[in-house]
Protein backbone atom coordinates (compact mmCIF):
# COMPACT_ATOMS: atom_id res chain seq x y z
CA UNK A 1 0.00 0.00 0.00
CA UNK A 2 2.82 2.42 0.84
CA UNK A 3 4.47 1.60 -2.49
CA UNK A 4 1.29 2.56 -4.40
CA UNK A 5 1.07 5.86 -2.51
CA UNK A 6 4.69 6.65 -3.35
CA UNK A 7 4.15 5.80 -7.02
CA UNK A 8 1.03 7.99 -7.17
CA UNK A 9 2.86 10.85 -5.47
CA UNK A 10 5.82 10.51 -7.86
CA UNK A 11 3.46 10.43 -10.87
CA UNK A 12 1.64 13.55 -9.64
CA UNK A 13 4.91 15.42 -9.16
CA UNK A 14 6.21 14.34 -12.56
CA UNK A 15 2.95 15.40 -14.24
CA UNK A 16 3.01 18.82 -12.60
CA UNK A 17 6.66 19.39 -13.57
CA UNK A 18 5.97 18.26 -17.10
CA UNK A 19 3.19 20.80 -17.49
CA UNK A 20 5.44 23.59 -16.24
CA UNK A 21 8.37 22.64 -18.44
CA UNK A 22 6.47 22.60 -21.73
CA UNK A 23 5.76 26.14 -22.91
CA UNK A 24 2.77 26.92 -25.07
CA UNK A 25 3.63 27.40 -28.74
CA UNK A 26 2.71 30.95 -29.74
CA UNK A 27 3.28 30.68 -33.46
CA UNK A 28 2.96 27.73 -35.79
CA UNK A 29 5.00 27.56 -38.97
CA UNK A 30 2.74 27.37 -42.00
CA UNK A 31 3.97 25.36 -44.97
CA UNK A 32 1.78 25.03 -48.05
CA UNK A 33 2.41 23.37 -51.40
CA UNK A 34 0.09 25.75 -53.29
CA UNK A 35 1.30 29.26 -54.14
CA UNK A 36 -0.72 32.12 -52.62
CA UNK A 37 -2.91 34.17 -54.97
CA UNK A 38 -1.64 37.58 -56.10
CA UNK A 39 -1.74 40.24 -53.39
CA UNK A 40 -4.86 42.38 -53.53
CA UNK A 41 -4.58 46.11 -54.04
CA UNK A 42 -5.73 47.97 -50.94
CA UNK A 43 -6.28 51.64 -50.35
CA UNK A 44 -3.83 52.66 -47.65
CA UNK A 45 -5.44 55.12 -45.24
CA UNK A 46 -3.64 58.34 -44.26
CA UNK A 47 -0.87 57.93 -41.65
CA UNK A 48 -1.84 57.77 -37.97
CA UNK A 49 0.52 59.10 -35.33
CA UNK A 50 1.84 56.29 -33.12
CA UNK A 51 0.70 53.49 -35.44
CA UNK A 52 2.20 51.36 -38.21
CA UNK A 53 0.17 50.16 -41.20
CA UNK A 54 0.26 46.39 -41.72
CA UNK A 55 -0.86 45.72 -45.31
CA UNK A 56 -3.33 42.98 -46.15
CA UNK A 57 -1.98 39.52 -46.86
CA UNK A 58 -3.09 35.97 -47.56
CA UNK A 59 -3.48 33.59 -44.60
CA UNK A 60 -3.89 29.81 -44.79
CA UNK A 61 -6.85 28.38 -42.86
CA UNK A 62 -5.87 24.72 -43.30
CA UNK A 63 -7.74 24.19 -46.57
CA UNK A 64 -7.41 27.37 -48.59
CA UNK A 65 -6.08 30.91 -48.62
CA UNK A 66 -8.18 33.64 -46.99
CA UNK A 67 -7.52 37.37 -47.26
CA UNK A 68 -6.63 39.30 -44.08
CA UNK A 69 -7.32 43.01 -44.53
CA UNK A 70 -4.71 45.61 -43.61
CA UNK A 71 -4.80 47.03 -40.08
CA UNK A 72 -3.14 49.67 -37.93
CA UNK A 73 -0.99 48.35 -35.06
CA UNK A 74 0.35 50.46 -32.21
CA UNK A 75 3.96 51.50 -32.75
CA UNK A 76 6.70 50.19 -30.43
CA UNK A 77 9.53 52.69 -29.97
CA UNK A 78 12.93 51.18 -30.78
CA UNK A 79 11.42 48.39 -32.86
CA UNK A 80 10.48 47.93 -36.49
CA UNK A 81 7.64 45.85 -37.82
CA UNK A 82 8.44 42.98 -40.21
CA UNK A 83 5.34 42.52 -42.36
CA UNK A 84 3.83 39.07 -42.94
CA UNK A 85 5.01 37.47 -46.17
CA UNK A 86 5.13 34.19 -48.07
CA UNK A 87 8.44 32.75 -49.30
CA UNK A 88 8.92 29.88 -51.73
CA UNK A 89 11.60 27.29 -50.92
CA UNK A 90 12.01 24.05 -52.83
CA UNK A 91 8.49 24.15 -54.25
CA UNK A 92 6.80 24.82 -50.90
CA UNK A 93 5.46 28.10 -49.55
CA UNK A 94 6.43 29.21 -46.04
CA UNK A 95 4.69 32.02 -44.17
CA UNK A 96 6.67 34.45 -42.04
CA UNK A 97 4.18 36.02 -39.67
CA UNK A 98 4.33 39.72 -38.91
CA UNK A 99 6.37 40.54 -35.82
CA UNK A 100 8.22 43.31 -34.03
CA UNK A 101 11.99 43.23 -34.34
CA UNK A 102 14.64 45.21 -32.49
CA UNK A 103 15.06 48.33 -34.48
CA UNK A 104 17.54 50.98 -35.33
CA UNK A 105 16.81 53.62 -32.68
CA UNK A 106 19.43 56.09 -33.88
CA UNK A 107 18.52 55.46 -37.55
CA UNK A 108 22.13 54.96 -38.64
CA UNK A 109 21.41 51.77 -40.57
CA UNK A 110 23.06 49.54 -37.95
CA UNK A 111 20.89 47.46 -35.56
CA UNK A 112 21.18 48.62 -31.95
CA UNK A 113 22.76 45.40 -30.67
CA UNK A 114 25.83 45.87 -32.84
CA UNK A 115 28.87 48.03 -32.14
CA UNK A 116 29.27 50.56 -34.96
CA UNK A 117 32.61 52.03 -33.90
CA UNK A 118 34.17 48.86 -32.46
CA UNK A 119 34.80 50.21 -28.95
CA UNK A 120 33.14 47.26 -27.21
CA UNK A 121 30.00 49.19 -26.22
CA UNK A 122 26.78 48.25 -28.08
CA UNK A 123 25.23 51.12 -30.04
CA UNK A 124 22.19 51.26 -27.76
CA UNK A 125 24.42 51.96 -24.72
CA UNK A 126 27.16 54.04 -26.37
CA UNK A 127 26.96 57.76 -25.49
CA UNK A 128 29.63 58.61 -28.09
CA UNK A 129 29.20 55.99 -30.84
CA UNK A 130 31.46 57.78 -33.30
CA UNK A 131 34.25 58.92 -30.96
CA UNK A 132 37.35 59.45 -33.15
CA UNK A 133 39.64 59.19 -30.09
CA UNK A 134 38.57 55.67 -29.12
CA UNK A 135 41.40 53.29 -28.27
Amino acid sequence: MALIKRLLLAAAIAASLGSIATPAVAAVDIVVEIAPPPVRVERVPPPRYGYVWVPGHWNWNGRRYVWARGVWVAERPGYRYAHPRWEERDGRWYMSRGRWMRGDRDRDGVPDRRDRDGDGVPNRDDRRPDDPRRY
